[in-house]
């Protein structure tokens, strides 16, 4: 599990680097621009190829020209874009600009024609607060069209370090080079894109550098797959716990299927389908391994979902339940009956959008899973403004109404109630097909019924089903993936469980 951190914090955890421990400006800019240099070097040993740096006035530049020097001594030929004033300069982009004078370095302040075989940006680091206009753009739009491979140094110039946004215009990049931890805008969309491949290097600034700064946003990694519970060899089913999900509707028995097949796939012990009677024979088809309960349109619901959610460990209500009044009424008793960690999905958001009391009259503690267009449903939000403030919106919506706000997309994010947020990195393009939401569910809801914690179910489950689409892809492509897939991917991430 690792750190995130926005604009503001990496500054403060720079001047605590400078100012507590006394590390010097100059020390961390010459430790930058090593740990740039030597992705280049890992990359082009032979020392041949040409390289234009493209360096701005602030201490990003500062690093960009430090990097001028490093390289030149290794023997690359090297060529500095400078295309700001030099009276504009920060005190250590003076320095190190002086320094490459000295040195001998060709400076030049417009682009040519010359070809390069490797293009570094380094005009605009992680404090850029306003659109990029005037000659800036025009060099950035200028680099993006130049062939060879692209570096960013610290974060593409025009990406805000806070939400990834593109301020005007963005270098686009094969890889980005940062220092010390990632930044928010380098997680989300479009920033992850135009960083391509994304390094996080030591410079000198970690964790001891935090002082007062407290993190609210991390990522989980492989090694967080430890958080999940070891198998007991003197075991049984009731052991790693009882999984009720309510889901499905009349003949529509996907979801529900998808959702029992990949809790079973993540440890669930049992698991019981209530759905329409309908759906019957062919649940017991698809997943011969479920329990099952059935209703229909004579059924006391109140009375028949009291009986049912006595014996769960967790609920999963939603995949596939149609917005019928009488899956209005499920949803409604569902919510006042159950006292085990419960996670809503799908048409349970969708009704639960015209009844959102029913959230704060809930006994158990709620997981909410929406995609982009089920939370505009729930805040009554543009679908745009959601997708360019993912953070925010869940985040929001999570204090607002005491539940963990899982905000499905390219990088889903997952917020709890006292604002610690996690942001996804794994998973692929592939999943963006009908059923891997069922499968999600499944999932977080069998690592409920494990009884872990549910601040902690949601974003590893998240975190597991991308690792799985990833497996899957391996297997069939990402164009061809399918729900199912995403299934058979499970066993490939948890095959080292501990035992």
């Amino acid at each position: 599990m690792r750190y995130i951190l926005n604009c503001t914090q990496m500054q403060q955890c720079d001047a605590n680097t400078m100012d507590r421990y006394g590390v010097p400006s100059a020390v961390l800019m010459e430790r930058a621009a090593l740990a740039a240099v030597e992705e280049i070097e890992c990359r082009y040993p032979e020392y041949t190829a040409r390289i234009l740096l493209a360096c701005g006035v602030g201490n990003n530049g500062g690093d960009g020209l430090a990097m001028a020097r490093l390289l030149k001594l290794k023997g690359y030929p090297v060529t500095v874009l400078f295309p700001g004033k030099e009276e504009k300069c920060s005190v250590e982009a003076a320095r190190q600009l002086g320094i490459v004078r000295r040195y001998g370095i060709s400076i030049v302040s417009e682009l040519t024609e010359d070809r390069y075989d490797i293009l570094v940006d380094a005009v605009f680091g992680i404090g850029l607060t306003r659109d990029i206009c005037g000659t800036y753009k025009t060099v950035i739009e200028k680099l993006n069209r130049m062939s060879g491979f692209k570096l960013a140094v610290d974060i593409p110039s025009g990406i805000s370090a806070d939400n990834g946004a593109v301020m005007g215009i963005a270098f686009e990049a094969d890889m980005t080079v940062t220092f010390g931890f990632a930044k928010t805008g380098q997680m989300l969309y479009p920033g992850a894109r135009f960083c391509g491949e994304l390094v996080v290097k030591d410079i000198g600034i970690d964790e001891y550098s935090l002082f007062d700064i407290q993190p609210g946003i991390r990522i989980l990694e492989i090694k967080d797959l430890a958080l999940l519970p070891a198998r007991q060899a003197d075991s049984n089913k009731g052991t790693y716990g009882k999984l009720l999900i309510f889901a499905g509707s009349f003949n529509m028995a996907g979801a529900a299927a998808f959702s029992a097949r990949a809790a079973y796939r993540t440890g669930a012990g049992l698991v019981k389908i209530v759905t329409d009677v309908s759906n019957r024979e062919i649940i017991q088809t698809l997943v011969p391994e479920a329990i099952l309960a059935t209703y229909d349109a004579a059924t006391d619901m109140e009375s028949f979902i009291g009986e049912q959610t006595g014996w769960a460990d967790a609920v999963v209500l939603g995949p596939g339940l149609g917005c019928s009044r009488q899956a209005r009424e499920l949803v409604h008793c569902v919510l006042q009956k159950t006292e085990v960690p419960c996670l809503v999905d799908a048409d349970g958001l969708n009704i639960l959008s015209g009844h959102k009391d029913w959230l704060t009259d809930a006994k158990a503690e709620l997981i909410l899973t929406p995609h982009l267009g089920e939370m505009s449903r729930l805040t009554e939000k543009p679908v745009s403004e959601i997708k360019n403030n993912i953070l925010s919106v869940a985040q929001q919506f999570a204090r607002r109404y005491d539940v963990i706000a899982v905000l499905k997309d390219a990088r889903t994010v997952t917020a709890l109630p006292d604002g610690q947020t996690f942001i996804n990195t794994t998973g692929n393009h592939g999943m963006a097909t009908a059923g891997a939401g069922d499968v999600l569910t499944g999932m977080i809801g069998a690592l409920l019924g494990q009884r872990i914690p549910a601040a902690t179910a949601a974003p590893l489950g998240v975190m597991i089903h991308g690792m799985a689409g990833d497996a899957a892809a391996k297997e069939v492509g990402k164009a061809s993936l399918m729900a199912s897939d995403l299934i058979e991917g499970i066993p490939d991430i948890l095959a080292g469980q501990k035992s």
